[in-house]
């Protein structure tokens, strides 16, 4: 029987008995070595008493060595110290038999000899075992004065046999008292201590699981801002291992973050950019704290941060809402106002040139008529795009099949803005999506529309559509951080692929403003339009360019069951 499974006192106990064993095995070892040369005090001169102390150690070595090498399959380890005690006794005993009876050197270790059995049996164990130490030697001061069997030491008289015996076994009582007491105040002790020590562990693992199954970074700093320790989504985030950045300033981990370190009042708190060691660009929410030790000096600092690139883009994404809607409302107004006065002109201009047209259509009034009535036709369309965007037609959601709206919109750019270029189209038949169905056409000729003219020049533009939940922001490792109403939701991923132009990095900020253009005969209002459909289709949109690389759209709307 190993010590596998075993509970931390059944330790402890085999712990001190294989003290005791060995304690017992050096010392019979030891004595038996200096009694071949001393007379032990002048007691174990004659044969005999040679003969039986030598006889008497040799047996305590042997059978300490016996009781060590058992040691470790004893299963009841009460029966086992029981049996130590009683041999110890026995052998002490005999050596104070053979070594001159009261006046034996080794009367003294009937002390230690209770004093263990304290330690093992607490008090009532300690209290028999001074008895029967008591009787051991009142036997061996008794039975040679008794002439029963030979005595190796002085002759004494009965009284001060019984002296001697009173003393010795008064003192073992005492030794008793006192080792059982301190043997229950160290058991006690032993107690406290292990549950101290578990409640230790357990604070440990619970506060080392608590710093890895944290949603934010943690970094930990020495008081000269070099970095201790950090937790794994601090790996995650930065994409740097630990071993990296151990000892170096946390200035080199988190550019910036070093002056959140500097003395000042309150929890000091910063966003910023950040692209971490994978070449994702982040922004970074930062809170920095100083780490105190239990007596409460400073010890370092605590840095704690959080991946909020999502949060920045919803507000963008809110202040963009807000200012279209702004845009939109004058927008709104003015062509109401302007309407009305542009069809009295257009209407005026009009009834004047039907009676020019036989007199002078060569003529210059006429033709100035002409352009006149080109460019009133053309800046009404332009104000009924603004009605159309400032105040749009109610949104009537249907289950739209995505393939179909799909096709018929490549179709007709086909027919017209999209001649020369290669057309691809990835779309299921089974998918359809939940949305308006007239909306959901305007949003896809916008977009088609917008990636043929960034190719005049020619290229190729793919269309596909993927099943795919709402984008939200889990990582990679760990559950959802974020949730937003709705964002489990599932849905199609409608994505719209050029290989032109790209999009300028200061330009990609301002695409979906209302009146923003590149394009010289542009109104600046295709986008913002894309923008206001998706939103009222509980929709989410985004977008990626870079010059010369070409743009892809991507527009995500709820999904719905193909209708039939």
């Amino acid at each position: 029987m190993t010590q596998a499974g075993l509970g931390p006192a059944q330790v402890r106990a085999r712990r001190r008995l294989a003290w005791l064993v060995g304690t017992r095995l050096v010392l019979a070892l030891a004595l038996l070595a200096v009694s071949s040369g001393l007379p032990l005090a002048g007691r174990s001169g004659t044969p005999e008493a040679a003969h039986g102390l030598h006889s008497t150690l040799v047996l305590a070595c042997l059978v300490s060595a016996l009781s060590g090498a058992r040691l470790r399959w004893v299963r009841s380890l009460r029966r086992f110290a029981a049996a130590q005690v009683a041999l110890d006794l026995a052998t002490v005993g005999a050596l104070v038999h053979f070594t001159g009876g009261a006046d034996s050197v080794f009367a003294s270790l009937y002390v230690p000899v209770v004093a263990y059995a304290a330690l093992f049996f607490e008090r009532r164990g300690a209290l028999l075992a001074a008895c029967l130490a008591a009787l051991s030697f009142g036997a061996v001061l008794a039975v040679p004065a008794l002439g029963w069997v030979r005595g190796f030491g002085p002759v004494m008289a009965a009284p001060i046999l019984a002296s001697v015996w009173g003393v010795q076994g008064g003192a073992l009582l005492v030794v008793a008292l006192l080792a059982s007491f301190l043997s229950r105040e160290l058991h006690l002790t032993g107690e406290a201590l292990a549950r101290s020590r578990h409640d230790l562990h357990r604070l440990r693992w619970l506060h080392a699981r608590t710093v890895e199954s944290l949603l934010s970074g943690l970094v930990t700093t020495d008081p000269d801002g070099r970095i201790t320790s950090l937790n794994p989504e601090a790996r995650r985030i930065s994409g740097i291992r630990t071993e990296d950045v151990l000892g170096r300033h946390v200035e080199e981990m988190l550019p910036g973050a070093g002056a959140l370190l500097r003395p000042g009042e309150g929890v000091p708190r910063a966003r910023m950019s950040y692209q971490n060691r994978r070449g994702d660009a982040l922004h970074l929410g930062l809170a920095a704290s100083v780490l105190r030790e239990v007596d409460g000096s400073p010890a370092g600092h605590v840095v704690i941060f959080q991946d909020v690139t999502s949060v920045v883009e919803m507000e963008q994404q809110l202040l963009r809402s807000e200012r279209l809607a702004a845009v939109g409302q004058l927008a709104a107004a003015i062509a109401h106002e302007v309407r009305n006065p542009l069809a009295a002109i257009s209407g005026s201009i009009q009834i004047l040139a039907g009676g020019l047209v036989e007199q002078s259509r060569n003529e210059e009034p006429g033709r100035l008529m002409e352009i006149v009535l080109r460019e009133t036709e053309r800046l009404n369309r332009l104000i009924t795009d603004f009605l159309q965007y400032a105040r749009p037609a109610p949104t009537r959601g249907e289950a739209v099949c995505l393939a179909g709206v799909v096709a018929e919109t490549a179709e007709m750019l086909a027919k017209g803005e999209g001649k020369g270029l290669e057309i691809e189209i990835d779309v299921p038949s089974h998918l359809a999506v939940w949305a308006d169905r007239g909306q959901l056409q305007q949003l896809l000729w916008n977009l088609l529309l917008n990636a043929a003219q960034a190719m005049p020049g020619g290229g190729g533009l793919r269309v596909s559509a993927t099943p795919r939940a709402r984008a939200g922001t889990q990582g990679e490792q760990g559950p959802v951080r974020t949730v937003q109403e709705g964002e489990a939701d599932p849905g199609v991923e409608i994505s719209v692929v050029d290989t032109g132009v790209g999009i300028a990095p200061d330009v990609l900020d301002h695409i979906f403003d209302p009146f923003f253009t590149t394009k010289r005969a542009g109104s600046g209002l295709g986008l913002a339009t894309v923008h206001g459909i998706v939103e009222r289709n509980r929709g989410q949109l985004r977008v990626e360019s870079a010059p010369g690389s070409g743009t892809t759209f991507c527009v995500w709307l709820p999904c719905a069951k193909s209708p039939a």
